[in-house]
């Protein structure tokens, strides 16, 4: 198995999104690359801590590959909005691709730069090592799961779209 880390926005959308992908095993929600130890959903909420609304994605490699997820995960974000992901502002929501080995660079570079060609305007996604992870309460892990009519920054029709994507085809 395989990781990554992704910061998608609100965290239950993207982490919902992700675990409808084939191949992905796992996903957790928590706050990533902050200043802080063991920060709670209300002192993330400040603003005040650095860290992001993160989703830990486990994935088999056999299934899925991380080209495919990175590709998948600029389809759920507007990766030119700084500190903001639908109606969700702070830097809590911003956007940013967590690595936690060194090999994964190349694949984050590649996936980056095509996704940059396609813009006019730079890319906002962070892209850095992952420094830090904490998982958030019980209440927020599978939110969406267990409360199907809760809030969510992305289109029901993106989930459909997670849920039918094939990674042996291209995003």
């Amino acid at each position: 198995m395989k990781e990554i880390y992704l910061a998608g926005g609100c965290f239950w959308g993207t982490e919902h999104y992700f675990k409808l992908i084939q191949g992905v095993t796992n996903t957790e929600v928590g706050f990533a690359n902050g200043d802080t130890e063991n920060p709670t959903y209300k002192e993330v909420y400040t603003d005040q801590t650095g860290y992001a609304e993160t989703v830990h994605v486990v994935y088999d490699e056999k299934v899925v590959s991380l080209e495919f997820l990175l590709n998948m995960f600029f389809k759920a974000i507007d990766p030119t909005s700084l500190n903001r992901q639908g109606h969700d502002e702070g830097t809590r929501y911003r956007t940013g691709v967590y690595y936690v080995s060194e090999d994964q660079l190349p694949v984050i570079n590649k996936v980056f730069a095509e996704q940059q060609a396609l813009l006019a305007v730079p890319i906002a996604v962070e892209c850095l090592p992952l420094k830090n992870f904490y998982t958030a309460e019980e209440y927020h892990q599978n939110y969406l799961d267990k409360n199907p009519d809760g809030y969510c920054h992305l289109p029901t029709a993106l989930f459909e779209y997670a849920r039918q994507a094939r990674p042996s085809h291209s995003v």
